[in-house]
């Protein structure tokens, strides 16, 4: 073999070596992340990567001459380059909330349960019949603040005479946080009830979508909490209970997922620290808790465009190429952490099926037609609470079932305020609780 090509030969495979040392270094120091569940902001493991690195090099050119024994060297310092990002905080590190929007002013109440929501009020705009029940939307998230979306369909609802009162959960949008530890789905209907509790107009008929159907559900298994409530509308609601996130199921007709366009817009998890971050808490690898990231500037640096296809998964397929922009930049707000800590509760909870089954509150299930939750969250609610009145199957809609589409804010609006107001459903009662084999049969 040529002399030049031994060159070759060596070069290559002392920078394979290399690399290969680079990429150790960077599994031990995302592995002592995992261990020290990111302690320090990541420092505890970064220290002791670097220290390793070292110790190594150190060892490795001990036997060489002086400048050759700084070669081993280079790995570790391309390695602490490469790690020292996830170290250092790229937002805020102290809660940045969103502006006050132009359309509606931001209340804040302080609840009995200690938690201080950010409330919004839309008193009916109809001059003529007025619906005497204050109405209550719970949003999903768990932890996020209301979109733009939505308050456009809350504002739907007082033109139509309703007097609606939505808030941001604890920890969502303008509303203020709670140490992680409080963050539970049990902590979530109770501040339920001291939010009608403190609205102080008697009986409420409320809304819960998809996280805040799942509260709402759990409501209604709570006699002291239903005993508020008047009418109740579960609109696509996520697990209610333990056993039934557990439940392996299908999902509604094709969504939009994997056919939309990405959303554009800078990305956290773009950005090593938050990658890291992020990526490690969906994995269970770190706590929502962590020491890595604070919840404030995990809640600052998520963007809309973190969720990727979940926000496509919301819609049908055939929307995929005219999928609304949801929310506002500067009024999208998300707790990834917070959120986990509640999806988690939920799942280590236990059955609520036999209280669900003393609910008496009259209730209605909305399902879309190309839902992305699984169905079994939904027929289980449809199952086990006797006093679910009606079902509402919504054709051509996704998860967001009042999306601005063509006419599905007033098609959704129409399936609530005939039940509330007590008129015959515009949509056939289906499925009934007979026709839940056939309806999870046919893939409906």
């Amino acid at each position: 073999m040529p002399t030049y090509a031994l060159r070759l030969v060596r070069v290559t495979g002392r920078l394979l070596l290399s690399l290969a040392a680079v990429a150790t270094l960077v599994i031990v120091f995302l592995a002592l992340i995992a261990l020290t569940d990111g302690a320090g902001s990541g420092l505890a493991a970064w220290l002791t990567t670097l220290a390793a690195g070292v110790a190594l090099a150190l060892w490795r050119g001990r036997r060489r001459p002086w400048p050759a024994r700084l070669v081993p060297f280079l790995p570790v310092v391309v390695a602490a380059a490469l790690t020292a990002a996830v170290c250092v905080p790229a937002v805020p590190t102290a809660r940045q909330y969103p502006p006050a929007l132009p359309f509606v002013t931001t209340q804040h109440w302080s609840l009995a349960t200690g938690s201080r929501v950010a409330v919004y009020h839309y008193p009916p705009a109809n001059s003529g019949a007025r619906h005497p029940v204050p109405f209550v939307y719970l949003n999903g998230g768990p932890v996020r603040g209301i979109s733009v979306l939505d308050h456009r369909f809350l504002q739907l609802l007082a033109h139509q005479g309703y007097d609606v009162y939505a808030y941001e959960q604890a920890g969502g949008g303008r509303s203020d946080p709670l140490p992680m530890g409080q963050y539970t789905i049990s902590r979530s209907v109770h501040d339920l009830a001291a939010f009608i509790d403190r609205l102080g107009k008697g009986k409420v008929d409320i809304l819960g979508f998809s996280a805040g159907g799942a509260v709402l559900t759990r409501a209604l298994a709570d006699p002291s909490v239903a005993a508020r409530l008047h009418r109740a509308i579960i609109a696509e609601p996520g697990p209610m209970d333990g056993p039934t996130a557990h439940l392996a199921g299908h999902k509604g007709r094709e969504s939009a997922r994997g056919l939309a366009p990405a959303m554009a817009g800078p990305r956290s998890t773009h950005l090593p620290r938050y990658g890291v971050a992020f990526g490690l808490m969906r994995l269970g690898l770190l706590t929502p808790d962590t020491g890595l990231v604070g919840q404030a500037e995990g809640d600052n640096a998520f963007t809309a465009a973190d969720l990727g296809s979940d926000t496509a998964s919301a819609y049908c397929a055939r929307d995929a190429h005219r999928i609304p922009t949801e929310d506002t930049p500067r009024n999208f707000s998300f707790s990834p952490a917070a959120s986990l800590r509640i999806q988690q509760t939920v799942k280590d909870s236990p059955s609520i099926a036999a209280r669900l089954k003393h609910s008496r509150t009259p209730a209605m299930l909305m399902i879309a037609e190309c839902s992305s939750q699984v169905r079994q969250w939904a027929t289980a609610v449809l199952a086990d609470d006797p006093a679910v009145r009606r079902t509402q199957y919504l054709p051509g809609v996704g998860h967001h079932m009042w999306n601005g589409l063509d006419d599905n804010n007033d098609r959704a609006a129409a399936v609530i305020t005939a039940f509330l107001e007590d008129q015959p459903a515009p949509l056939p009662n289906s499925p009934t609780r007979d026709e839940i084999p056939a309806f999870l049969r046919d893939h409906r």
